[in-house]
């Protein structure tokens, strides 16, 4: 009897300890997924967000963009989607994101700037020094030297980067052109930083520490906090 007991309490140790690695392992695997779930929902949440801005540049919405999906958003997709003969579901899919876009950046693109003449506007800002909130040449932040870049070759942009982000099209790294814009996540989740791109994996960018100058994407800050570009510029092509 007492040796059938031991026998029970032995296996039962056994059991316990094979479970806990196990367990432990789970936790890892659990830890690891949380955040790519959390970036999954985020790329969600500013998707959701464009589209909303796109379908009030088409005057289908005056809902502000918040990410959400909400009625008002899902009727007007259905709208557009009726419009331009897609599946009339009120859900964001890839080709009804696709369309809204374009139709979108037909309508609100800068059409009378070419890239290289925002490039060479940019240059000339080299080492003035940054000020948060700065809007002029006496000092800059990095939304207010995009748009006063911007807007001295007669082109307007909204005046911060989180609503910089929304205007235009996508484009991948390998899709950049001289004139783009890119965006990073540097003090605040999202897109936080601006900068102009120059070409050659390069852009110009009011940075806080050395205020305008021509940094590059290779660089290992700017590469880990990378957030993706966009195209305002119509003489930049589609992609």
């Amino acid at each position: 009897m007492r040796m059938g007991k031991r026998l029970t309490a032995l296996l039962t140790l056994l059991a316990l300890l094979c479970w806990l690695p196990l367990s432990a392992e789970a936790k890892k695997k659990t830890a690891k997924q949380a955040p790519a779930a959390k970036v999954s929902a985020q790329q969600s949440d500013w998707r959701v967000k464009v589209a909303q801005q796109k379908l009030q540049a088409l005057g289908l919405s005056k809902e502000k963009p918040s990410g959400r999906m909400t009625d008002a958003t899902q009727a007007a997709l259905k709208k557009f989607q009726q419009q331009h003969k897609l599946k009339a579901s009120g859900a964001l899919d890839d080709k009804t994101y696709r369309k809204l876009t374009w139709e979108a950046f037909a309508k609100e693109g800068i059409t009378n700037v070419k890239g290289s003449e925002i490039v060479k506007q940019a240059a000339k800002y080299k080492g003035v020094p940054y000020k948060f909130g700065g809007v002029t040449t006496k000092g800059f932040d990095c939304s207010g030297y995009v748009q006063y870049v911007f807007k001295n070759c007669r082109a307007a942009l909204p005046r911060a980067a989180d609503e910089q982000v929304l205007q235009g099209i996508f484009v991948t790294q390998k899709q950049l052109r001289p004139g783009d814009l890119v965006f990073f996540t540097t003090y605040a989740a999202g897109a936080s930083h601006v900068g102009i791109y120059a070409g050659k994996n390069q852009f110009w960018s009011a940075t806080s520490s050395k205020g305008v100058m021509l940094c590059s994407l290779q660089d290992n800050y700017w590469k880990t906090r990378y957030y993706g570009a966009r195209r305002v510029l119509v003489s930049n092509g589609e992609v």
